[in-house]
């Protein structure tokens, strides 16, 4: 009884290992799918600014039309430039979405497995009807076994003197006693 409740006992202490060895993992993830919201927020608002800050259309031609001289031309962003720096950052901002995605898929794909795993695991209500049904196996076992375990009335000498032929004779009585010849 005492062995089955220590691994009873142990298997307790597994589970609650494997808990908070899962509680500490969905935590971890918890906080990278955070970090990960944080870095996508400071994208998009980096992106608003640029939009707010572009240069419009007719800012430009206003520009052409006013002369400006070559100097402050070349300080300004060709349309080819700003285009391009666009689509890169836009690319980058659908690679982090994509990669946001995928942790995301991830945390769930966890997120269900953990609480399939909680859910296979046994709570402290079912683990009372469990060990009464181990105990009284137990118990029932060994009843069995003390029933069969019980003395026979077999002669039990202190030890026999061997003879070659069939008989053998207590050591301590020299009584004639009929058993079979031990070991080789």
């Amino acid at each position: 009884d005492e062995e089955l409740l220590k691994r009873i006992q142990a298997t307790i202490v597994q589970v609650q290992g494997d808990y908070e060895k899962l509680s500490s993992v969905t935590g971890n993830l918890l906080d990278d799918h955070h970090q990960k919201q944080k870095d996508i927020e400071a994208l998009f608002q980096s992106l608003e600014r640029l939009e707010k800050e572009k240069a419009d259309k007719e800012d430009l031609v206003l520009g052409i039309d006013v002369k400006a001289d070559k100097t402050a031309l070349a300080g300004k962003v060709s349309r080819t430039q700003f285009d391009a720096s666009m689509e890169r950052l836009n690319e980058m901002v659908q690679e982090m979405l994509s990669r946001v995605m995928g942790q995301e898929q991830g945390w769930h794909q966890v997120q269900r497995q953990l609480s399939e795993e909680m859910d296979s695991k046994l709570d402290r209500l079912e683990l009372g009807p469990f060990r009464q049904q181990l105990e009284e196996h137990w118990k029932s076992t060994l009843e069995q076994l003390k029933e069969k375990a019980l003395p026979t009335e077999a002669d039990d000498a202190a030890g026999i003197k061997k003879q070659l032929l069939a008989h053998f004779h207590c050591m301590s009585c020299d009584r004639p006693l009929s058993m079979l010849v031990p070991g080789p």
